[in-house]
């Protein structure tokens, strides 16, 4: 049972970070290798915050959130949508998109790296044993699941019964037919790549608050989530929350029975075998 619970609590805020990455990629069919820097910015955001200032890293997601979507949003206008622009068709675009979002992601850790140096960073933040179903677990690793629980939440019923939220999903199921019924496919895509940075920012903020990151670890997160939105299928919200879920509970399971330095590979060994036997993730349906 405490594996069991510390997986799910670490699973949520995964959550949280994939599902950024399956908004800038389901929707404005961005594949952002730079997602990992962000969430390592909005960490450093949140480090210097509260060091500086004591500034709760619950309060600093306000300030987090509106200044990564301003730079996801301007980094889509001046370098992606270009891209976007010439491209012919999805697979063009999804292509040069990695090219250049891997650019994008040396140039995130060349500035951090210059701006803040190579070392580790961490704070003490509500490190206090809170007690749950008889076992005890860090209270900053029950508050960031709180909130990812929230924030989830907030952006699923956002997605399924708002309009813009609705016309969201429309671009990601079908964005050729979107246009013919007056959907602004331009303007929304922007508006998705913009909040999914802004997401995956806070989530870098909530997880610094338990986990120690470097300008250079960006990369690991950004290649789970990239295992968690395939998993749970490209533009499906509710296969990314379980993907993520399942992830944390296997990664807690490796470290716990077998050895820490294994869970990657675990992850990698999982990724492979829903490449192989169910391509189309956990809820899709086979393509005729």
């Amino acid at each position: 049972m405490d594996i069991l619970i510390t997986g799910i609590l670490l699973g949520g805020t995964y959550a949280l970070i994939a599902m950024g990455l399956n908004l800038q990629y389901g929707v404005a069919r961005i594949m952002n290798l730079a997602n990992g820097e962000i969430l390592v910015a909005g960490g450093y955001f949140a480090f210097i915050a509260y060091t500086s200032t004591q500034l709760s890293p619950i309060l600093t997601i306000f300030l987090v959130a509106p200044l990564a979507f301003a730079l996801n949003w301007l980094i889509y206008r001046v370098m992606l949508q270009p891209l976007v622009n010439r491209a012919k068709n999805r697979g063009q675009l999804e292509t040069d998109s990695i090219l250049a979002t891997f650019g994008l992601s040396f140039i995130g850790v060349g500035l951090m790296l210059s701006f803040f140096g190579g070392d580790y960073f961490s704070y003490s933040f509500m490190a206090v044993p809170v007690e749950l179903l008889g076992n005890t677990y860090g209270a900053n690793r029950v508050l960031s699941f709180v909130m990812a629980v929230l924030i989830c939440g907030a952006l699923y019923l956002w997605l399924n019964h708002s309009r813009p939220g609705l016309s969201i999903r429309a671009i990601a199921t079908a964005p050729a037919s979107a246009r013919l019924v007056g959907i602004d496919v331009k303007n929304l895509s922007a508006l998705a790549f913009a909040l999914g940075g802004a997401v995956t920012a806070v989530g870098g903020a909530l997880i610094s608050t338990y986990l120690t990151l470097d300008a250079s670890t960006g990369v690991v997160f950004t290649l789970k989530a990239l295992i968690i939105v395939i998993m749970g299928g490209v533009g499906d919200v509710r296969g990314t929350i379980i993907a993520a879920l399942l992830l944390g509970i296997l990664e807690t399971i490796v470290a716990s029975l077998l050895d820490p330095g294994l869970t990657l590979a675990a992850a990698y060994v999982m990724f492979l075998g829903i490449l192989l036997f169910r391509p189309q993730g956990l809820f899709g349906k086979k393509r005729t």
